[in-house]
């Protein structure tokens, strides 16, 4: 079986060096009884239990899979006592509003605690992840009713959610949705219609399962405009909170895939089932973006896990595994060949890796902390700024840690060569796993443009300008620091020629749209760069003191790697982003 141990020193590091989260969050009334201490213990706490209860039950998960028989879904064996284990410790409640049972956790250890859980298990992380979607949506837009009646149920984790959004015929495109809601006397709706990919549509490890779906009532003007949200449960609740008779929609089968094999991914038909509307007539994309938000940033987070997972597994293997001699002479004559950790190929494979976990593990860490921040700070100014922040990463860390995620789960295969392929060593599970992620929550194509279109140029550079002031601030503040030169010097030039590229972008914007949609791609990636750079020059300036301990000197060294051989792709991003759109859009559509 493949092995896993949680991060928890390199989460501890930024925790409490890096971004001293227990100063940043005392300046809010909410977790002024939170400290580092407490949440180092939780994490610690998360790990244990994920490691023993939901590690062992990846493979075999996906083995096995789940069964649909007569519309009831199963789960693969041990999910079901897995999750009530889960459930009966509290490990679903972290994050949410201790108003409605939740423990009022920070963000940051949300996100941590989310890691841990996609590393052991990413198939059962989603049974938790699109609750905590439905909790949201249901916490920023229902009624007090709907509040009081579902989001304990849905913080314990006794109701899961899901979310219901895409169809046959439209994903992306929600204008062409056709579901419909009719109006029913007692003030719910009938809602009907198919939708398909749906994860946790129907499982067997809760008493009900709370669907939110997209859908249009018979006044509904045409496209996106026109989309309302339903809450609409499995199970009817009764006014005392018990569950009523079952509600008129059916799993019409499961999905066949390439990964993920343990998340049930359903086909849900829906026949008049009775829903209850969330916010208000209309208004369903709000409450939608309220969702995918945040689902964004734990997709993100998929991309984190595995590559994580896979880093351990092809660490350990390139310790063992003997071929061939080292290129500079025997590193262990003793042995019949070295361990392939001593060929600089294999080196290059393992700190590609590395230098990419690390440096997601921090910006998924800075972002969760800017969450709390636009949650609960009282200066206006730096709510705006949060929010801002928040808004132009999100894409960043939904697409760039999910196209490097995957990326680096091939590479951990690619250590393990034949090994890798074959399925009894779990490395090529992680590959298929990853895969999906660039996919759902909006394809990664459609991050892009949404970060070039909206946070970049409608927005008209104004998140921009708050990140680089940020970047300009560190590099001012670290700019004598002799041990930090090239870095800050690579980071400076990397930071100017991007600004000067995204004013090119919001230029060009009118001139010629196709010219943005040839760069997105591109640009998201270049952006994940600048932010990454700074984030690991932010780690190399805090532990470029104590480099006479392991851990810190081997951060620096990782630090000095991500600049040498990864953070100048920035000259390559910045040269192809600059060439327009003709040579793509020049080739006639019967050319291909």
């Amino acid at each position: 079986m493949p092995i896993y141990h949680a991060p928890l020193n390199d989460m501890k590091f930024l925790l409490e060096e890096v971004f001293q989260a227990e100063r940043q969050l005392k300046q809010f009334a909410t977790f002024s009884d939170i400290d580092q201490e407490l949440m180092f213990d939780i994490l610690t706490e998360a790990a244990k239990f994920c490691e023993n209860e939901l590690l062992p039950l990846n493979q075999k998960g996906d083995e096995i899979g789940c069964k649909l028989v007569n519309g009831e879904v199963t789960t693969p064996p041990g999910f079901k006592s897995a999750y009530a284990k889960m459930v009966a410790a509290g490990w679903l409640s972290l994050y949410a509003d201790k108003k409605y049972g939740g423990q009022g956790l920070p963000k940051i250890v949300q996100v941590f605690f989310d890691e841990i859980l996609a590393s052991c298990n990413v198939s059962f992380s989603l049974y938790t992840v699109l609750t905590q979607g439905a909790y949201h949506a249901l916490h920023l837009h229902g009624t007090e009713a709907m509040k009081k009646t579902y989001l304990p149920k849905l913080i314990s984790g006794e109701w899961a959610g899901t979310m219901c959004l895409t169809e046959p015929h439209c994903g992306t495109d929600l204008g062409l949705l056709k579901t419909k809601a009719i109006p029913n006397d007692d003030g719910s709706y009938a809602i009907s219609g198919t939708k398909i990919f749906i994860t946790s549509g129907e499982h067997d490890l809760t008493d009900n399962i709370i669907q939110t779906v997209l859908a249009r009532m018979p006044d509904a003007p045409a496209g996106v405009k026109g989309i309302s949200m339903f809450l609409v449960p499995k199970f009817l609740v009764n006014e005392d909170g018990s569950l009523a008779e079952r509600n008129n929609f059916t799993c019409g089968s499961l999905e066949h895939k390439m990964g993920i094999k343990g998340s049930s991914t359903c086909v849900m038909n829906f026949d008049g089932a009775k829903g209850f509307l969330i916010g208000k007539p209309h208004e369903g994309l709000k409450a939608m973006f309220s969702m995918m938000n945040l689902e964004r940033l734990n997709i993100g987070l998929e991309g984190l896990s595995l590559a994580e997972i896979a880093y351990q597994n092809a660490v350990a293997y390139a310790k063992e595994r003997l071929q061939s001699r080292s290129l500079t002479g025997a590193k262990y004559p003793e042995k019949t060949a070295d361990p392939i950790i001593v060929h600089p190929d294999v080196r290059r494979m393992l700190l590609n890796i590395r230098a990419f976990t690390e440096g997601a593990r921090a910006m998924a860490a800075w972002l969760a902390l800017l969450v709390d921040q636009a949650e609960y700070a009282e200066n206006k100014d730096n709510v705006e700024i949060a929010n801002e922040l928040i808004a132009l990463l999100t894409p960043v860390v939904k697409a760039y840690f999910t196209d490097k995620g995957f990326d680096a789960c091939n590479l951990a295969l690619q250590v393990l060569g034949g090994h890798g392929y074959i399925k009894e060593w779990g490395m090529e599970q992680y590959v298929r796993d990853a895969r999906i992620a660039q996919i759902y929550e909006g394809t990664n194509g459609i991050q892009a443009l949404d970060l070039v279109k909206r946070k970049l140029v409608f927005n008209e550079g104004k998140a921009l300008n708050y990140l680089t002031e940020i970047i300009s601030e560190f590099i001012t503040e670290h700019k004598n620091e002799e041990k930090l030169t090239d870095i800050i010097h690579a980071l400076e030039a990397g930071l100017r020629d991007f600004v000067s590229v995204s004013f090119h972008i919001i230029k060009i914007a009118e001139e010629n749209p196709s010219d943005i949609g040839a760069a997105a791609s591109d640009y998201l990636h270049y952006l994940g760069l600048i932010v990454m750079g700074y984030l690991w020059a932010k780690m190399a300036s805090t532990a470029s003191a104590k480099t006479e301990q392991d851990f810190y000197k081997t951060k620096c060294q990782t630090a000095e790697f991500f600049f040498a051989r990864i953070f100048p792709q920035v000259e390559s991003l910045k040269a192809i982003i600059t060439q327009g759109s003709q040579t793509l859009m020049q080739v006639a559509d019967e050319a291909f």
